[in-house]
C-alpha cells in the first residue's frame, strides 16, 4: 500500500460521522484531527472515505504487530469459534493458565512470578497499588511529576502528568507523594548529567525521608522505566540501579508501569531490562494482545500473596485476548524486539539529522521504536513550543502520516514493530515537511 489522500480532510463520509459523534459521544475524549479509520493492515489505516496514512501511532502504542497480523487475526477468530467467555475470576480455561505461565517465564525465574488478569493499563496498576497495600500493610506511595498510570481513581491518584485530568475529581486516594522523575533537558534541579550524580534520586532520602516521609511506612515506588504520556522521557542509565537500592534498603516495593515501554516496544520484552533492575511488581497492557483489550500485573509470588476475594476482574484475561496475546509474544520473540532494535536507531539517527538543520527540534530521544522529539522555540531558551507542536501533528495528518503529541510539547513516534526501513524514511520525509510547514498552520 501507499499514501493515497483522494479527499479534503476530513471526507464527507468522515464528517458525517464525525458530526454523529459530537452528538452522541462523550466530549472527554482528545482528537487532534479528524480521522475516521475503517481499515487497518500492517502500518497502513485506511478512512471511510478511502483515504490511505501510514500509522505511526499503532493505537497509542498498542497494536505491536501491526494492524490485523492475519497469525493474530487466526488465533482470535480460532477461539472466538471456542469460547468466548467464562470469567476466570469464577472458573479455569487454558488460555488464561498458559498466558500466566509465559509472562512468568518472561521474567527469567519461571515459577517465582504470579499473574493478575485485567482489561487495561489502569486496571493493572490499580491491582498493583492494591496489592501493594496489601503484602506490606503500608499506606504510603511515591510516584514521580509527568507520570501517567492510567484513570482509574487509584490509578488516577498515582498519575501526575496534566491537570486537566485531575480537575474537579479530588479528593484522591491519600498518601501518595510526587517527586521530580529525571527529565535531563528540563533538570527540575536545574543540574546537568552526569556532573549532578543524580541529585534527583540522593534527594529522596536526604530530604524527603529525612524531613516529611517516614521510609518504613512507604508500601511502593510506582514508576515508569521510560516516562510515556509525560514525554517519552529516557531517565539516566543508573537511574533505576540508584532508586531500587533505595527501595531494597526500606523494604519498599518497586513497581514497574510497563504499560506503554514493554512488550517489546523498546527493542527488549521489558523497558527496565535496559537498566539492569528486576521490578517486584509490573504493569504490562497496550501492545501485550495487539489490539485486544487486556492487562495483566505481575509479581513476585511471596508477594502476590493476597486471599481469595481480595480481588478479582469480570473480563479479566479474556480467553480471546489470551490467546492474541500467546501469538503477539511468539511473533516479538522470533523477530519483532530485533526489528524494534534495528528500525528505532534508523528512526532516531534520521531524526538526529534532521535536528541539525532545524531548531525548533530540540530534543531527540528514545529506545527502540519509542522515540520522541521535543519541539521548542530557540534552543536556548528552550520554550516549550506546543502550538507549534500540534500543527506538526496536523500538517502531518494532512500529508498522509498519523503522529501523536505527548508531554507538553513532544512528538511521539511508536510504529507497530513490523515496520520497515522504507516506512521509517517515508515517516522521516513527510516529518521534515510539516515541521518546515508547521508555522502556517499555528
Amino acid at each position: 500500500m501507499k499514501i493515497e489522500i483522494k479527499t479534503v480532510l476530513p471526507g464527507p463520509k468522515a464528517a458525517e460521522l464525525i458530526e454523529k459523534d459530537r452528538l452522541y459521544v462523550s466530549p472527554s475524549y482528545t482528537r487532534i484531527y479528524p480521522l475516521v479509520a475503517d481499515k487497518g493492515r500492517g502500518l497502513w489505516v485506511q478512512d471511510v472515505d478511502g483515504n490511505v496514512f501510514l500509522d505511526f501511532t499503532a493505537g497509542i502504542a498498542v497494536c505491536a504487530t501491526g494492524h490485523c497480523h492475519p497469525r493474530v487475526v487466526a488465533a482470535i477468530k480460532d477461539q472466538a469459534d471456542r469460547l468466548l467467555h467464562m470469567s476466570g475470576t469464577d472458573f479455569f480455561y487454558a488460555p488464561q493458565i498458559v498466558l500466566a505461565e509465559k509472562l512468568a517465564s518472561l521474567l527469567g525465574t519461571g515459577r517465582g512470578y504470579k499473574v493478575y488478569f485485567g482489561n487495561s493499563g489502569a486496571e493493572a496498576v490499580e491491582a498493583a497499588f492494591k496489592l501493594a497495600r496489601w503484602h506490606t500493610r503500608r499506606e504510603l506511595t511515591i510516584a514521580f511529576y509527568g507520570a501517567f498510570h492510567g484513570r482509574t481513581m487509584g490509578a488516577l491518584s498515582l498519575t501526575a502528568s496534566k491537570a486537566i485530568q485531575k480537575k474537579h475529581y479530588h479528593p484522591f486516594v491519600p498518601g501518595i507523594t510526587h517527586i521530580p522523575y529525571p527529565y535531563c533537558y528540563r533538570c527540575p534541579h536545574r543540574m546537568c548529567y552526569p556532573q549532578c550524580d543524580l541529585a534527583c534520586v540522593e534527594w529522596i532520602e536526604d530530604t524527603l525521608f529525612r524531613t516529611t516521609l517516614p521510609p518504613e511506612e512507604v508500601a511502593a515506588i510506582f514508576v515508569e522505566p521510560i516516562q510515556g504520556e509525560g514525554g517519552y522521557i529516557v531517565p539516566p542509565p543508573e537511574f533505576h540501579q540508584k532508586l531500587h537500592r533505595i527501595a531494597r534498603k526500606y523494604g519498599i516495593l518497586y513497581v514497574a508501569d510497563e504499560v506503554q515501554s514493554g512488550m517489546g516496544r523498546t527493542g527488549k520484552m521489558f523497558a527496565m531490562e535496559h537498566f539492569g533492575v528486576q521490578p517486584d511488581i509490573i504493569a504490562l497492557a497496550k501492545g501485550i494482545a495487539s489490539g485486544m483489550p487486556l492487562g495483566a500485573m505481575v509479581a513476585r509470588a511471596e508477594i502476590m500473596n493476597w486471599e481469595a476475594g481480595s480481588h478479582a476482574s469480570t473480563f479479566g484475561g479474556n480467553p480471546v485476548s489470551c490467546r492474541a496475546a500467546l501469538v503477539t509474544i511468539e511473533m516479538l520473540q522470533e523477530s519483532l524486539m530485533q526489528n524494534a532494535r534495528i528500525q528505532g536507531e534508523r528512526l532516531i539517527q534520521g531524526l538526529q539529522r534532521l535536528q541539525k538543520s532545524h531548531e525548533v527540534m530540540g530534543d531527540v530521544r528514545g529506545k527502540g521504536l519509542m522515540v520522541a522529539v521535543e519541539l521548542v522555540e530557540n534552543s536556548e531558551t528552550r520554550t516549550p513550543a506546543k502550538k507549534w507542536r500540534d500543527a506538526v501533528i496536523r500538517r502531518a495528518f494532512q500529508k498522509g502520516l498519523l503522529l501523536l503529541g505527548c508531554g507538553e510539547n513532544s512528538i511521539r513516534f511508536c510504529p507497530a514493530l513490523t515496520v520497515t526501513a522504507e516506512q521509517i524514511d517515508e515517516c522521516l520525509g513527510i516529518f521534515e515537511k510539516a515541521v518546515r510547514e508547521g508555522t502556517r498552520w499555528i
